[in-house]
């Protein structure tokens, strides 16, 4: 709101008591889909959106009297610094200096604060951020900053063509006269919106392709930062939720006697998620929960191991029944005719998310309704169902969008699990006091929602001069899209995008090609993970890619290039990706160079990889990125997301999985779940396309091509292929 700021005014008080009462809820079973209205989430592939026409400053923008200009952010920043990225934007077009800089999380209000790739719904995913804000924060911007000349014209009685702004200050040369932006606040918040504005042109930023310091560093070194875990309310109490250890359980029967008994316990209630726990604190909690009792009915639930799952995939992927996701040419008549035919599978497993701060939020029932604290990604889902689940209209629930340690998709969930659990809780204790739900790390990684475990298997051919001539490929796993309120954009003619992105629309040439989806239903709850379908995507194709280059007996990098006429942005980044990381050099024994280039979230990265095989241990010595994501508005904020996601899908690719026996997750905790270390970290380089194309996302990008690039080195060091992830070294040491 630009708007003085009551210099009294301070952070909301989260101890501050208030009367509250327990509103009757209606009979929605908290955790299911209670979003009645279609929600437009977008198009992934074109990302089309045109924000509105009219500036906004006053939903952006505010600037208080002691000189600070804090930005409204409508996401949540989880640790990929969105929120420095638009604050940048703003402060760009504002001419203000940085160090006034300050931003704070929006409210729940989907009607100003819509991603508007998703339509009438706030929330953060699809690495959507910035560019979704780009040309509405520009706006904001200019808008303001507008309107503070307007005002300093006003007030010295000049015009506004005189007047310059640089680093806050406001000045007219011919007079002298300067003012900060804190002293022209209020006249400035009286000054009409201007309903069109100019915006900068690139060769005069200041701000946007340099360095900042990212704005929320101070806040988080000396633990000002505050995250849902560290809320705390007046009479507050801890609950954590038994649930049930095979998905698809439901509670049959409990005895809470012997958890009542345990010093701390103050409630045992039955939710639909299972029996929650609620205590005077966490250690409390969770000790009445190892003493309660559940009878689990597990009549619907998953029992199969991940072998029998994995042996059900590759039956469909021999079988028919597939739908088709792409078709051209004639696939069989030319593989029949193919010199050389390539068979391969890849397998992949369910992953979890793993956030630092496991999943957690507080929950007030108040006298006017309800009010919540966390880390919200999708706010106007979340809203809705804390709302159907208290039978309260949405408008009724405040919900505080707080720092999140991480999410890599886990926090945005379509039907608000966490949340409707929460609000389930406020529900069955009565609202008589603030709940804080807690998920400990063995409920996230036994409970939680996972990357689905998919299966690809490829048969492609090529002709006597090397050419591709003919592309069968098919794909097993589940949809968590399907049935969700986001399958009406995302899925089409039975296809649902986030399964199939990165193969169905791969850029190089084949003429013959077909594409079949065989989908999977199960209990197992699954969820994007960070880049989605692309994940393993890219992996199928660039291995496959790199697999008929080396049939062909051709340079990888000059078989890539040679099919991906028509498509620029991937040449550009391949070629300076394969420059800067010394493609062609000669490697010593038991060393491999590799490559991959993808697209997601309309960006491009390439990455060449160095590795050491030895006695059958992988080691990633070097990772060089090359990263095309249109204008690059924060280059040390792309180069922190890009080493993030090589570190995040190397973790995976080296060992991570989530694994079923008798419908039971074998994982329970970072000693079964390890994640990067950082003795397996790479050397990272990271080389930044210039670009005055709208900036694209780059959150998740700078996960899909890490895995293909190692596995081809591998090849190369090796002779073996690993198609598979996490990579079977044992197959090393047996080669």
């Amino acid at each position: 709101m630009f708007a003085i700021t009551n210099p009294d005014s301070k952070q909301p008080d989260l101890t501050t008591s208030s009367r509250r009462r327990f509103l009757q809820g209606s009979a929605v079973a908290a955790g299911a889909l209670v979003i009645g209205a279609y929600v437009d989430f977008g198009s992934r592939k074109s990302l089309a959106a045109t924000p509105q026409d009219a500036p906004m400053p006053n939903a952006f923008v505010r600037i208080a009297p002691d000189n600070t200009v804090t930005v409204l952010i409508k996401h949540l920043d989880m640790g990929q610094g969105n929120t420095t990225g638009l604050t940048t934007i703003v402060a760009e077009e504002l001419d203000a200096d940085w160090a006034q800089m300050r931003s704070e999380f929006a409210p729940a209000d989907a009607k100003l604060y819509n991603n508007l790739f998703f339509g009438p719904v706030q929330g953060t995913g699809g690495s959507t951020a910035i560019a979704n804000s780009w040309e509405q924060l520009r706006k904001a911007g200019a808008a303001a900053r507008a309107m503070l000349v307007a005002a300093a014209a006003d007030s010295w009685g000049v015009g506004a063509g005189e007047i310059t702004v640089s680093k806050g200050v406001v000045s007219h040369v011919a007079s002298g006269r300067r003012a900060s932006f804190g002293e022209l606040a209020a006249k400035a918040a009286a000054q009409p919106v201007p309903a069109q504005v100019k915006l900068k042109d690139a060769k005069d930023w200041g701000y946007i392709g340099k360095h900042v310091p990212r704005i929320d560093s101070v806040e988080k070194a000396t633990g000002r930062a505050i995250y849902s875990i560290d809320v705390r309310r007046p009479g507050m109490l801890t609950a954590v939720v038994a649930r049930s250890p095979r998905f698809g359980g439901t509670v049959k029967s409990f005895d809470a006697t012997a958890a009542k008994a345990v010093k701390g316990v103050v409630d045992v209630v039955q939710i639909p998620q299972g029996v929650a726990v609620v205590a005077r604190d966490t250690w409390s909690a969770m000790k009445g929960r190892e003493a309660l009792t559940v009878a689990w009915d597990d009549s619907k639930a998953e029992t199969r191991s991940t072998d029998a799952i994995l042996a059900d995939y590759r039956r469909l992927a021999k079988g028919p029944g597939g739908l088709p996701a792409a078709r051209r040419g004639d696939v069989a008549a030319a593989l029949k005719g193919a010199a050389k035919v390539i068979e391969a599978e890849f397998a992949f497993p369910y992953l979890a998310h793993a956030p630092m701060e496991p999943l957690n939020g507080v929950i007030e029932v108040t006298a006017d309704g309800a009010e919540v604290w966390a880390g919200a990604q999708l706010q106007t889902v979340e809203q809705a169902t804390v709302a159907a689940v208290l039978g309260l209209a949405p408008e009724k629930v405040k919900l505080n969008t707080v720092w999140a340690g991480g999410s890599f998709g886990r926090r945005a969930t379509p039907n608000a699990d966490y949340f409707a659990e929460m609000a389930a809780i406020a529900k069955a204790t009565g609202g008589k006091a603030p709940i804080h739900l807690v998920w400990t790390r063995e409920d996230d990684l036994k409970g939680g929602r996972y990357r689905p475990m998919v299966l690809h298997t490829i048969r492609a051919g090529i002709d006597s001069a090397g050419n591709i001539v003919g592309w069968d490929h098919k794909i097993v796993g589940q949809s968590f899209i399907i049935g969700s309120p986001f399958e009406a954009m995302i899925v089409k003619n039975g296809i649902d995008d986030t399964v199939v992105e990165g193969a169905a629309d791969m850029p190089y040439r084949v003429a013959n090609f077909a594409l079949d989806w065989h989908r999977v239903d199960s209990p197992v709850s699954t969820l994007w993970w960070r880049s989605v379908g692309h994940t393993h995507t890219a992996q199928a194709v660039e291995v496959m890619i790199d697999a008929l280059a080396r049939a062909a007996g051709q340079d990888p990098l000059a078989f890539r290039m040679r099919l991906l006429d028509g498509h620029p942005r991937h040449a550009a980044v391949l070629r300076l990706a394969a420059e800067k990381g010394g493609w062609g050099e000669k490697l010593g024994s038991g060393r491999g160079r590799g490559l991959a280039v993808h697209e997601s979230f309309r960006s491009f990265v390439a990455m060449v990889a160095d590795v050491t095989v030895k006695d059958g241990a992988v080691k990633v010595d070097r990772v060089v990125a090359a990263v095309d994501c249109g204008v690059p508005i924060n280059p040390d904020v792309i180069r922190a997301q890009v080493e993030s996601g090589i570190g995040y899908g190397l973790g995976a690719a080296l060992r991570n999985k989530i694994t079923l026996t008798d419908g039971v997750v074998d994982q329970s905790n970072f000693d079964g779940y390890e994640p990067l270390r950082m003795s397996d970290m790479p050397k990272v380089e990271v080389h930044i396309v210039s670009s005055g194309a709208a900036p694209t996302g780059i959150g998740e990008p700078g996960v899909p091509p890490l895995a293909p690039a190692v596995t081809n080195a591998i090849f190369s060091a090796t002779g073996k292929w690993l198609y598979s992830l996490p990579w079977d070294v044992e197959a090393l040491r047996s080669a």
